[in-house]
Protein backbone atom coordinates (compact mmCIF):
# COMPACT_ATOMS: atom_id res chain seq x y z
CA UNK A 1 0.00 0.00 0.00
CA UNK A 2 1.32 3.59 -1.12
CA UNK A 3 1.68 5.82 2.04
CA UNK A 4 -0.26 8.92 2.07
CA UNK A 5 2.33 10.81 2.93
CA UNK A 6 6.29 9.50 2.98
CA UNK A 7 9.85 11.27 3.88
CA UNK A 8 12.48 10.01 2.47
CA UNK A 9 16.40 10.82 3.96
CA UNK A 10 15.32 14.17 4.07
CA UNK A 11 18.50 16.33 5.14
CA UNK A 12 18.35 20.13 5.61
CA UNK A 13 21.73 21.88 6.13
CA UNK A 14 21.91 26.04 6.66
CA UNK A 15 25.22 28.52 5.37
CA UNK A 16 25.77 30.44 8.35
CA UNK A 17 27.49 33.29 6.77
CA UNK A 18 28.91 35.01 9.88
CA UNK A 19 30.52 31.91 10.55
CA UNK A 20 31.53 30.49 7.36
CA UNK A 21 29.85 27.63 8.50
CA UNK A 22 26.99 24.77 7.51
CA UNK A 23 24.55 23.70 10.32
CA UNK A 24 22.54 20.68 9.78
CA UNK A 25 19.16 20.65 10.63
CA UNK A 26 18.00 17.42 9.90
CA UNK A 27 19.60 14.79 9.04
CA UNK A 28 18.21 11.77 7.29
CA UNK A 29 14.72 11.93 8.02
CA UNK A 30 12.68 8.77 7.22
CA UNK A 31 8.44 8.92 8.11
CA UNK A 32 5.57 7.17 6.71
CA UNK A 33 2.23 7.84 7.50
CA UNK A 34 -0.53 5.93 5.82
CA UNK A 35 -4.11 7.32 4.78
CA UNK A 36 -6.62 8.30 7.77
CA UNK A 37 -3.31 7.69 9.85
CA UNK A 38 -2.35 9.96 12.84
CA UNK A 39 0.97 10.71 13.63
CA UNK A 40 2.57 12.90 15.95
CA UNK A 41 6.19 14.17 16.24
CA UNK A 42 7.67 14.64 19.39
CA UNK A 43 11.79 15.48 20.27
CA UNK A 44 14.01 17.76 22.23
CA UNK A 45 13.39 21.54 21.86
CA UNK A 46 15.35 22.66 18.87
CA UNK A 47 15.66 18.97 17.20
CA UNK A 48 13.54 20.71 14.09
CA UNK A 49 10.16 19.53 14.36
CA UNK A 50 8.30 22.64 12.68
CA UNK A 51 11.45 22.68 10.59
CA UNK A 52 10.34 19.33 8.96
CA UNK A 53 6.83 20.45 9.00
CA UNK A 54 7.72 23.50 6.78
CA UNK A 55 9.85 21.03 4.74
CA UNK A 56 6.56 18.51 3.99
CA UNK A 57 4.41 21.87 3.59
CA UNK A 58 7.27 22.92 0.70
CA UNK A 59 7.52 26.11 2.42
CA UNK A 60 11.02 25.07 2.79
CA UNK A 61 13.12 23.17 0.07
CA UNK A 62 15.26 20.24 1.27
CA UNK A 63 19.25 20.09 0.65
CA UNK A 64 18.75 16.39 -0.01
CA UNK A 65 16.07 13.66 0.04
CA UNK A 66 12.23 13.86 -0.88
CA UNK A 67 8.68 14.32 0.05
CA UNK A 68 5.61 12.24 -1.18
CA UNK A 69 1.98 12.71 -1.18
CA UNK A 70 0.53 9.67 -2.72
CA UNK A 71 4.08 8.94 -4.47
CA UNK A 72 4.02 12.27 -6.38
CA UNK A 73 7.17 14.42 -5.35
CA UNK A 74 6.40 17.40 -3.75
CA UNK A 75 8.41 20.75 -4.86
CA UNK A 76 6.04 24.01 -3.49
CA UNK A 77 2.86 23.99 -1.22
CA UNK A 78 -0.33 22.64 -2.86
CA UNK A 79 -4.12 22.23 -1.74
CA UNK A 80 -3.07 18.44 -0.90
CA UNK A 81 -1.46 19.72 2.43
CA UNK A 82 -3.07 22.46 4.97
CA UNK A 83 -0.72 23.63 7.60
CA UNK A 84 -2.80 24.27 10.98
CA UNK A 85 -0.12 26.68 12.96
CA UNK A 86 -0.52 27.66 16.71
CA UNK A 87 -1.86 31.09 15.68
CA UNK A 88 -5.06 31.01 14.83
CA UNK A 89 -4.10 34.23 12.17
CA UNK A 90 -7.94 34.92 11.46
CA UNK A 91 -8.52 38.29 9.34
CA UNK A 92 -9.96 40.14 11.96
CA UNK A 93 -12.05 42.07 9.81
CA UNK A 94 -13.67 39.14 8.79
CA UNK A 95 -16.63 37.07 10.32
CA UNK A 96 -16.03 33.23 11.44
CA UNK A 97 -17.82 33.06 8.14
CA UNK A 98 -15.79 34.81 6.37
CA UNK A 99 -12.76 33.35 7.50
CA UNK A 100 -13.69 30.48 6.49
CA UNK A 101 -14.28 31.21 3.04
CA UNK A 102 -11.70 33.03 2.59
CA UNK A 103 -9.32 30.31 0.78
CA UNK A 104 -12.34 29.12 -1.42
CA UNK A 105 -12.91 32.65 -2.92
CA UNK A 106 -9.62 32.56 -3.09
CA UNK A 107 -10.02 29.60 -5.74
CA UNK A 108 -12.62 30.55 -7.51
CA UNK A 109 -15.21 28.84 -6.00
CA UNK A 110 -18.72 30.15 -6.42
CA UNK A 111 -20.14 31.76 -3.35
CA UNK A 112 -23.32 29.63 -2.37
CA UNK A 113 -20.80 26.36 -2.48
CA UNK A 114 -18.31 28.23 -0.58
CA UNK A 115 -21.04 29.24 2.16
CA UNK A 116 -22.51 25.77 2.15
CA UNK A 117 -19.41 23.79 2.62
CA UNK A 118 -18.14 26.26 5.21
CA UNK A 119 -21.19 26.14 7.31
CA UNK A 120 -20.22 22.34 6.92
CA UNK A 121 -17.69 22.36 8.63
CA UNK A 122 -18.25 25.53 11.19
CA UNK A 123 -20.47 22.85 12.54
CA UNK A 124 -18.13 20.35 12.68
CA UNK A 125 -16.21 22.56 14.74
CA UNK A 126 -18.53 22.99 17.06
CA UNK A 127 -18.92 26.75 16.32
CA UNK A 128 -22.79 26.74 14.34
CA UNK A 129 -24.69 29.69 15.62
CA UNK A 130 -20.96 31.68 15.69
CA UNK A 131 -21.38 32.43 12.01
CA UNK A 132 -21.41 36.37 12.04
CA UNK A 133 -18.33 36.60 14.93
CA UNK A 134 -15.95 38.01 14.61
CA UNK A 135 -12.17 36.92 16.34
CA UNK A 136 -12.26 39.05 18.97
CA UNK A 137 -15.80 38.17 20.27
CA UNK A 138 -13.97 34.42 20.60
CA UNK A 139 -12.05 32.53 23.24
CA UNK A 140 -8.61 31.19 22.00
CA UNK A 141 -10.01 27.77 21.89
CA UNK A 142 -12.71 28.76 19.77
CA UNK A 143 -10.43 30.67 17.46
CA UNK A 144 -8.41 27.65 16.81
CA UNK A 145 -11.32 26.11 15.67
CA UNK A 146 -11.95 28.62 13.26
CA UNK A 147 -8.68 27.81 11.96
CA UNK A 148 -9.22 24.00 11.88
CA UNK A 149 -12.35 24.78 9.88
CA UNK A 150 -10.79 27.21 7.29
CA UNK A 151 -8.06 24.41 6.92
CA UNK A 152 -10.46 21.17 6.64
CA UNK A 153 -13.01 23.37 4.26
CA UNK A 154 -9.98 22.77 1.12
CA UNK A 155 -10.31 19.45 1.60
CA UNK A 156 -6.65 18.61 1.70
CA UNK A 157 -5.22 14.99 1.47
CA UNK A 158 -3.11 15.79 4.54
CA UNK A 159 -3.56 18.24 7.33
CA UNK A 160 0.02 19.84 9.23
CA UNK A 161 -0.66 20.69 12.57
CA UNK A 162 2.49 22.61 14.10
CA UNK A 163 1.61 22.75 17.98
CA UNK A 164 -1.80 24.40 17.74
CA UNK A 165 -2.81 23.96 21.24
CA UNK A 166 -0.14 25.64 22.80
CA UNK A 167 -0.91 28.94 23.78
CA UNK A 168 -4.09 27.69 25.40
CA UNK A 169 -4.37 27.63 28.37
CA UNK A 170 -4.48 23.48 30.18
CA UNK A 171 -8.17 23.19 30.94
CA UNK A 172 -8.67 24.38 26.89
CA UNK A 173 -6.44 22.61 25.52
CA UNK A 174 -7.24 19.16 26.80
CA UNK A 175 -10.85 20.15 25.78
CA UNK A 176 -9.58 20.66 22.12
CA UNK A 177 -7.20 17.39 21.92
CA UNK A 178 -10.33 15.41 22.71
CA UNK A 179 -12.46 17.91 20.38
CA UNK A 180 -9.80 17.35 17.59
CA UNK A 181 -10.45 14.07 18.26
CA UNK A 182 -14.02 13.95 17.43
CA UNK A 183 -13.23 15.96 14.20
CA UNK A 184 -10.67 13.91 12.83
CA UNK A 185 -13.02 10.78 13.05
CA UNK A 186 -15.49 12.44 11.39
CA UNK A 187 -13.43 14.15 8.45
CA UNK A 188 -11.27 10.80 8.06
CA UNK A 189 -7.76 13.15 7.46
CA UNK A 190 -3.71 12.25 7.75
CA UNK A 191 -2.70 14.53 9.85
CA UNK A 192 0.66 15.20 11.01
CA UNK A 193 1.01 16.62 14.35
CA UNK A 194 3.86 18.21 15.90
CA UNK A 195 4.34 19.14 19.82
CA UNK A 196 6.16 19.83 22.56
CA UNK A 197 3.76 18.22 25.07
CA UNK A 198 4.08 14.04 25.03
CA UNK A 199 1.08 13.51 26.66
CA UNK A 200 -0.75 15.13 24.02
CA UNK A 201 1.29 12.78 21.35
CA UNK A 202 0.15 9.83 23.06
CA UNK A 203 -3.70 10.67 23.31
CA UNK A 204 -4.33 11.62 19.72
CA UNK A 205 -1.77 9.40 17.92
CA UNK A 206 -1.88 6.24 16.08
CA UNK A 207 2.24 6.03 16.33
CA UNK A 208 4.57 8.86 18.12
CA UNK A 209 7.91 9.64 16.15
CA UNK A 210 10.37 10.37 18.20
CA UNK A 211 12.82 13.25 16.93
CA UNK A 212 16.66 13.00 18.06
CA UNK A 213 18.07 16.05 19.53
CA UNK A 214 20.17 18.37 16.23
CA UNK A 215 20.33 17.52 13.67
CA UNK A 216 17.22 16.02 13.62
CA UNK A 217 15.95 12.21 12.57
CA UNK A 218 13.73 9.60 13.43
CA UNK A 219 15.27 7.81 16.80
CA UNK A 220 12.00 5.80 17.31
CA UNK A 221 8.70 5.07 16.27
CA UNK A 222 6.15 4.20 19.36
CA UNK A 223 3.08 2.35 18.51
CA UNK A 224 0.05 3.67 20.45
CA UNK A 225 -1.57 -0.02 21.02
CA UNK A 226 -4.86 1.81 22.96
CA UNK A 227 -8.12 1.14 21.10
CA UNK A 228 -10.12 4.01 20.11
CA UNK A 229 -12.65 6.40 21.13
CA UNK A 230 -10.09 7.80 23.78
CA UNK A 231 -11.60 9.57 26.54
CA UNK A 232 -9.60 12.45 29.08
CA UNK A 233 -9.45 9.54 31.57
CA UNK A 234 -7.04 7.22 29.06
CA UNK A 235 -4.12 9.60 30.35
CA UNK A 236 -4.33 8.17 33.99
CA UNK A 237 -4.38 4.75 32.97
CA UNK A 238 -1.04 2.34 33.34
CA UNK A 239 -0.74 1.74 29.75
CA UNK A 240 -0.70 4.92 28.38
CA UNK A 241 1.68 5.76 31.65
CA UNK A 242 4.19 3.11 30.27
CA UNK A 243 4.14 4.32 26.64
CA UNK A 244 5.05 8.05 28.48
CA UNK A 245 7.79 6.62 30.17
CA UNK A 246 9.11 5.00 27.04
CA UNK A 247 9.05 8.22 25.30
CA UNK A 248 10.74 10.31 27.79
CA UNK A 249 13.55 7.99 28.69
CA UNK A 250 14.36 8.42 24.23
CA UNK A 251 14.43 12.14 24.76
CA UNK A 252 16.15 11.95 28.66
CA UNK A 253 18.84 9.98 26.44
CA UNK A 254 19.28 12.68 23.55
CA UNK A 255 19.24 15.51 26.15
CA UNK A 256 22.00 14.03 28.53
CA UNK A 257 24.24 13.56 25.48
CA UNK A 258 24.29 16.60 24.17
CA UNK A 259 24.96 17.50 27.95
CA UNK A 260 28.01 15.97 28.18
CA UNK A 261 29.16 16.28 24.76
Amino acid sequence: MTPKLEAQDIRLDYFQPRTNTRLTALAGVNLQVMDGEFVSIVGPSGCGKTTFLSVVDGLITASAGRILVEGKVVTKPGPDRAVVFQDASLLPWRTVLGNVVYGLECIGTSKREAQTRAAHFIDMVGLAGFENHYPHELSGGMQQRVNLARALVMDPKILLMDEPFASLDAQTREAMQEELLRIWAKAGKTVLFVTHQIDEAIYLSDRVAVFSGRPGKVKEIITVSIERPRALGLKRDARFHAIEDRIWSLIDDDTDRSRHA
